[in-house]
This record gives structure tokens, C-alpha cells and sequence, in this order.
């Protein structure tokens, strides 16, 4: 089968490489250097399993039937699926996001394609898709919310935690062509996938064919919950932290609580990354006219980390001063949001920075994967040991063992010091 990907981000590239394991996949990009990259089966994204596929492919280990290109016509013609994966940033001017590039990537695809099912895998305002097919006459769009993690995107498509499609529970075809998708993402994942057995006590991959805005919810409703816990353990952090309290003692104390559980509960300056930032606003956005408390609260809730954070710098930058340092340079280590990625997209870590800023301090920047000079204004660097020199303060959003040399010289809030 034909299938053909539009963008080839995270999302999409780590779908391409999926289905490519048994479809011909041909992947449409508009960086002829992405293209070119991709053709030789090279990542242009940081991605264990994605640069591990590429590299037992180019071994003669593993076959994927995967074409990268640049023209519209040779990617959309004759294709029975096409999966839109561009991005939709959050446009706080409008308060929702912008869709701009799904509906260019689906005009692209009609003009070429009138047959083909749409599949969206961008994430999107609740009824979006059910008013796009509306206003477009068009009843092959479904969506598919994506579930992957930065750096991590084609393990989680590997070992999907669940499968889900949307379609208009009054369509019978599309609901059969979201039955085929989700056929298809199954087929790509690990083998042993198909013979795990689920807390429920069934077995195998759970695939959901849901209605389009029930499928729409539940990816904002997912990350939104995702953002609450992260928020949850960084609130319990700043009042052990103000207190005078053992974060780390608080925090094993209250996981050991079966209903909690020890896991996602590692302070940090904040939720942030290319998900959870934008579709906890739009969730918010959604709720127009809507009776909440809690939303409102999550997406507060952040910003009101990043301020504490920030003081928090901000008082051992005083104390440099009080010790008789002039004008302490505080150096950020890593603008990426979490370690084995090389996305910095709204990381926590640039709030605490540009509130640093805001009040003159010097900053400097440690990123090796940023070839720009500066960033935000700040100089950018790339030697390590040059940077720990320089530096009189660090703030990492994760620790790091090559900081372990100047470990006095650093604030993070990473106590666990796990991904």
C-alpha cells in the first residue's frame, strides 16, 4: 500500500519509518536538505530508534521502503492514506491554535489526490475536524492523535500504550478506513506488542475507533493531565524547597501511595517542550462557556514555577554579589527540554532565563546542537570547559554528569536525576 507523509518532524518521521516497515511510504518535506538526508537514511532529528532503524537499513539488516521528496505530486498521487503531521502552533493572539498548515497540507493533497483518506495527526482545537470536513465538503478527513515523546517518538510508536483513530460514528466508511489506519499502526509496532497483557487483563495493543471530537479531546484531555502531575510535583518541590523540607524524602513518601505511583513526579523549571505548553492553553480555550476551575489552574500553575525558579536564581545571584563577585555571570546549561533530544521549543529552562535577564544579569548559553551566535541576546557556546569557567552560577532543567566537576556552582531542581 501506498502512503504518503506530510512532514517529517518527530511526529511524522517516526510514522514514516513505522509504516514504512511494510508499505511503500514516500514522505513530503519542503527542506530539500531534510530530503536529501533522509534519502541517504540519515535522522535529521535526534532519535535513538529512528537513527538505529536508519542504520541497520543502510547495514542490509532491515528494509523500509521509505522515500523522502519535495514534490507534492509524486508524494500525494495514487496514495490510499495520507497522514498530515505538521505543526500547528499555539497563536496566543487568536487563543487557539494555528491550523494554517494542515489545511495547506490537505489542499496540496486534493490537488492531486481526490480519493485519498486524510489522516490528522496534528494536534488540534476539539471539533476542528468535524468542521474542516463541513466546510470542505470532504468526508475522507479522520484524525489520530499522536502519544510520543521528544527523542523518543519511534520507540512509543514501537510500543503504543493505545491505538486511536476518530471518525463520525454516522459514516460507516470512515469509520472502516479508521479501522484500516489504526490495522496499520498496529502492524508497524514491536511484535511482542501483540501478546501483552493490559491492566484491564486483555491482551494485545488496545485500538480505539472513537468519534472525531472524542478523539480530538482525548490527546488535549492526555497531555493536559500530564501537565497537572508535572505541576502537582513542582508545587510540592517550591513549598519543601521555601519550607526548608526534604523534596526527595516528601516526594518517595507520598509515590509509595499505590494510587500515585513513582513515576513522573521528578521536580523540574517547569512543563514545557513542543506538547504540553500549547494544548494545555488550547484545552483552556476549549472551555469557553464551560463551568472549570482546574484548567485555569494548570496553565497558572506554570507560569507561577517559572517565577519561583527565577527568584530563586535571582537570590544566588545576590549572594555571588554579597561575596564580593562583580556582576555574576550565570550560565544556562542545555536550552533542550529533557536529555537524548535536541528540541529546545518553549523548554522551561528560556523562562527562567529571560526573567533572569529582565533584571541585567549576564547570561551565557551552553548548547552544542545551536550553531547561532546568540540566543534571546545572549552568547551562545559551545566549548564545555570554557563555559564552567565562566560561569559563577549554572542552571540546569536537567542534571548532567559532565557538570559533576562544578556541582557547587549549579541549581537545578532535577533531585532524581532521570529523564
Amino acid at each position: 500500500m501506498k502512503i504518503a507523509v506530510a512532514g517529517t518532524g518527530y511526529v511524522g518521521l517516526s510514522l514514516a519509518v513505522l509504516l514504512a516497515q511494510h508499505n511503500e511510504v514516500h514522505a513530503l518535506d519542503i527542506v530539500p536538505e531534510k530530503v536529501e538526508m533522509l534519502n541517504r537514511f540519515v535522522s535529521p532529528i535526534r532519535d535513538a530508534e529512528i537513527e538505529r532503524f536508519f542504520a541497520e537499513t543502510k547495514a542490509g539488516d532491515r528494509t523500509l521502503d521509505i522515500k523522502a521528496t519535495t514534490d507534492v505530486a509524486t508524494t500525494y498521487a495514487d496514495a490510499e492514506f495520507v497522514v498530515v503531521a505538521t505543526p500547528t502552533n499555539y497563536d496566543s493572539a487568536r487563543n487557539f491554535f494555528d491550523t494554517s498548515s494542515v489545511e495547506s497540507a490537505i489542499d496540496a493533497v486534493r490537488s492531486v489526490n481526490l480519493h485519498a483518506w486524510v489522516v490528522i495527526k496534528s494536534t488540534i482545537p476539539v471539533g476542528y475536524t468535524s468542521r474542516l470536513r463541513e466546510e470542505r465538503g470532504d468526508g475522507r478527513i479522520i484524525f489520530s492523535p499522536e502519544f510520543l515523546r521528544e527523542g523518543h517518538a519511534l520507540y512509543d510508536n514501537l510500543h503504543p500504550s493505545r491505538i486511536v483513530v476518530g471518525a463520525p460514528t454516522d459514516d460507516d466508511e470512515a469509520r472502516a478506513a479508521a479501522e484500516r489506519f489504526a490495522a496499520l499502526l498496529a502492524e508497524g509496532a514491536d511484535p511482542a506488542e501483540h501478546d501483552r497483557v493490559n491492566e484491564d487483563g486483555s491482551t494485545g495493543i488496545p485500538k480505539l475507533v472513537l468519534g472525531l471530537t472524542e478523539a480530538e479531546a482525548v490527546k488535549l484531555f492526555a497531555n493536559t493531565y500530564l501537565a497537572l502531575r508535572v505541576s502537582y510535583f513542582n508545587e510540592l518541590d517550591t513549598y519543601c524547597e521555601v519550607r526548608g523540607l526534604s523534596t526527595t524524602d516528601v516526594i518517595r513518601g507520598v509515590c509509595l501511595e499505590p494510587r500515585i505511583g513513582s513515576f513522573y513526579n521528578n521536580p523540574s523549571f517547569g512543563y514545557g517542550g513542543y506538547c504540553l505548553p500549547k494544548d494545555t492553553k488550547q484545552l483552556l480555550a476549549n472551555y469557553k462557556d464551560v463551568p472549570q476551575n482546574l484548567i485555569e489552574a494548570i496553565v497558572d500553575s506554570n507560569r507561577t514555577r517559572k517565577d519561583h525558579v527565577a527568584d530563586e536564581v535571582l537570590t544566588r545571584v545576590n549572594e555571588l554579589v554579597y561575596a564580593g563577585v562583580s556582576a555574576p555571570t550565570v550560565g544556562v546549561y542545555r536550552l533542550t527540554m529533557k536529555s537524548g533530544s535536541d528540541n529546545f521549543r518553549a523548554s522551561s529552562v528560556q523562562g527562567i532565563m529571560k526573567r533572569v535577564k529582565a533584571k541585567g544579569v549576564p547570561v551565557v548559553v551552553y548548547e552544542p546542537t545551536l550553531d547561532d551566535a546568540t540566543f534571546f541576546g545572549s552568547e551562545v557556546m559551545h566549548d564545555l570547559a570554557k563555559f564552567k569557567e565562566r560561569c559563577d552560577l549554572i542552571i540546569a532543567n536537567r542534571w548532567s554528569d559532565e557538570l559533576s566537576d562544578v556541582a557547587e556552582k549549579v541549581y537545578t531542581r532535577d533531585l532524581f536525576r532521570r529523564d
